[in-house]
């Protein structure tokens, strides 16, 4: 009997999705193992593409489907005897394509790096008796006597409130690290699963918070058990931390791709911040990297983590359906919040001022023993910029978007499609002169060195990142999420410009402001004030309680009502009118909620229009399917479009799952 390979496609065609049964030549028999990348040929033969062998049968084992009365096509190559692909992620790829109705290969594009030969050798050349250095189990602090460790022995999932303040982590023969409190539950908790030879997948926003992370294990877990996958790596790189990963077990930390590490007895999957949104994968299938882990730990019996400060409604929605439990720190000094729209002063007209004068004196009181925090919500030195004039706005020519001062003298610059914009003139009235209006960090950098003489003032934003200030007298000026850290936490923290990042449209604007706020706030040193300026009513109540629940609670009644995500799952259609129309009708009797549209769309192809889908949770399945099908009679029928080179029409329907965008128009 021959040896038959079953493979998975590396193509994208909806079409293709599925595994295709190959002929295993002599030759391979002992190296052609599952996980392994090979190259099949498509079709006559005259084409070949790489794939993922995924399991290797005997012909007579296959079942009656996957009967084929002609001659299986050969493995034509065996690209390395290394297998790069693990059960558990193609598993989990599958799993999460389904879900998403989208193509496995596309999965593990984000999954298994492309091949590097050099790390592959390596690992070939290993010595096979090697025994990493062992782990000595540490208690988390913080939560009750063993509350964590209990939940990750028990493989449960829990919603952690994380400590809201720094925390320092020693050992016998160092001095204290300190880390974001954050940082060190996960540290304990990853020590905890790798004491007992168990993997744990930690995944963070950016890279700041790798760093975090990074320092914190170090502390307690030896470096060589400890692997990153991120965006900031190598191709190379990544593929060293996927073969040490699949060797032995780990902590795999990173951004989005370190959900999708491989890990050899997998027993803790977690994720700090969910509800960050540099968490929505931006390549097809657009799956957002908490409903991977979600997938993950329902297939591997893993425990669940969602460590935050501020609940995203998501994780709420799965906390007040039982799915998750509540944890809470204990015996810890929550932020001391002023909000400075609830004071009673005889300040005036100063009261409202950008920084109160309550504000200020905290601040240069604070600035004398250490650094302080004012977070502001653009970079540049103006949000904006007018016509001295007429006071008419000034738009990029090129786009049409804003146009902007980086500093102050310095040409106007698109905020957009960052095209400068020098010799400008007012098309309303022809003037050429430009003033700034609100106040980006670099202004403000600039007025508080005014109001702060011979005090260092340190600008952090995403083109001047600071990933630390030293625990001396500073005035630190950083866009949100782009705050340094400081060994012991700030003396005093003010939050500025609120009313401006909840003037933003979106589903989404209150729960991320509270998320920055609070993140924020929880860098300060344990009792330090924290001004939030210029808000009142619930958001400001929650923060000065620190009691951060209740706003995702309400928040999620209202979606409820609404009939809008995270309440119920959503299909965004896209495509032409005939072919989203011909989508909707084929659900049939789904119990799907009112349809919203088609509307038309801005889009390259002309006449694209879009439909919203809404559907209860329980029904994903049967929804994914059934668009996911309409989607391949779609693309199995498309006309090649005449030109000089033959090329494919667009496709007529496009489908992604639990799309937020539309719904950020709100």
């Amino acid at each position: 009997m021959a040896t038959v390979a079953r493979v998975v496609l590396d193509s994208p065609l909806p079409q293709l999705d599925r595994l295709f049964d190959y002929r295993v030549p002599a030759e391979f028999e002992d190296d052609c193992v599952p996980g392994v990348r090979v190259k099949v040929p498509l079709r006559s033969g005259a084409r070949m593409t790489d794939a993922y062998v995924v399991e290797v049968v005997r012909d007579d084992a296959l079942s009656p489907e996957h009967d084929f009365p002609g001659e299986l096509s050969v493995v034509e190559e065996l690209v390395s005897p290394v297998a790069v692909l693990a059960p558990e992620v193609w598993r989990l790829a599958r799993a999460v394509a389904d879900r998403a109705a989208g193509v496995a290969s596309d999965v593990l594009r984000l999954a298994v790096p492309t091949r590097q030969v050099r790390p592959e050798k390596a690992w070939l050349a290993r010595d096979p008796e090697y025994v990493p250095p062992a782990v000595v189990p540490v208690p988390v602090d913080g939560y009750g006597d063993g509350t964590v460790e209990a939940v990750i022995d028990a493989g449960r999932r829990a919603a952690v409130s994380a400590i809201p303040h720094p925390v320092a982590l020693s050992d016998a023969d160092e001095d204290p690290t300190w880390v974001p409190g954050w940082a060190a539950t996960l540290a304990q908790a990853a020590a905890h699963t790798l004491a007992g030879e168990r993997s744990a997948v930690i995944a963070v926003p950016d890279f700041r918070d790798v760093t975090d992370l990074e320092r914190a294990l170090h502390v307690l877990v030896p470096p060589e058990r400890v692997v990153r996958f991120d965006a900031k790596q190598t191709n190379g790189q990544r593929a060293r931390a996927l073969l040490t990963a699949r060797t032995h077990p780990v902590v795999a930390i990173g951004s989005r791709a370190a959900v999708y590490a491989p890990a050899s007895d997998l027993g803790l999957i977690a994720l700090w911040d969910d509800g960050d949104p540099s968490f929505a994968e931006q390549r097809a299938p657009y799956v957002h990297t908490r409903d991977v882990a979600l997938v993950r730990t329902a297939q591997s019996g893993a425990a669940l983590l969602l460590l935050s400060h501020a609940r995203s409604t998501d994780v709420q929605r799965l906390v007040e359906l039982g799915w998750l439990q509540e944890l809470t720190p204990h015996r810890v000094r929550v932020p001391k919040v002023v909000p400075t729209a609830h004071q009673t002063n005889a300040d005036g007209y100063a009261a409202q001022a950008r920084i109160p004068s309550s504000a200020w004196r905290a601040a240069r009181e604070a600035s004398r023993e250490g650094p302080v925090l004012v977070q502001v919500s653009n970079p540049g030195f103006g949000t904006g910029l007018v016509c001295t004039a007429c006071g008419e706005r000034a738009h990029c020519r090129v786009c049409g978007g804003p146009l902007g001062s980086p500093h102050a003298g310095s040409t106007p610059q698109c905020r957009f499609c960052g095209a400068l914009a020098a010799g400008y003139r007012c098309p309303t009235c022809g003037n050429g002169k430009l003033k700034p209006v609100g106040q980006g960090a670099q202004r403000t950098a600039d007025e508080l060195g005014r109001a702060f003489p011979n005090t260092r003032i340190v600008v952090a934003d995403g083109s001047r990142p600071v990933d630390e200030v030293p625990a001396r007298p500073a005035v630190v000026v950083a866009t949100r999420g782009a705050e340094p850290d400081v060994a012991g936490g700030y003396a005093c923290v003010l939050l500025l410009d609120g009313e401006r990042m909840l003037a933003r449209e979106g589903l989404r604007v209150q729960e991320d402001v509270l998320r920055v706020w609070s993140n924020a706030a929880a860098k300060g040193a344990p009792g330090a004030p924290v001004y939030l300026v210029g808000i009142g009513g619930k958001l400001a109540n929650a923060m000065a309680l620190w009691r951060l629940d209740g706003p995702a609670h309400d928040e999620l009644a209202d979606r409820r009502e609404l009939f809008f995500p995270p309440a119920v799952r959503v299909a965004t259609l896209t495509g032409t009118d005939e072919a989203v129309t011909g989508a909707v009708e084929a659900l049939g009797d789904a119990p799907v909620g009112p349809v919203l549209g088609p509307v038309p769309v801005d889009d390259p192809t002309p006449g694209t229009v879009r439909a919203i889908v809404r559907f209860p949770y329980g029904h994903g399945a049967e929804v994914a399917a059934t668009l996911k099908a309409e989607v391949i009679r779609r693309s199995s029928t498309r006309r090649v479009v005449a030109g000089g080179a033959k090329r494919r029409a667009a496709p007529a329907l496009r489908v992604r799952m639990d799309d937020a965008e539309p719904f950020s128009e709100v």
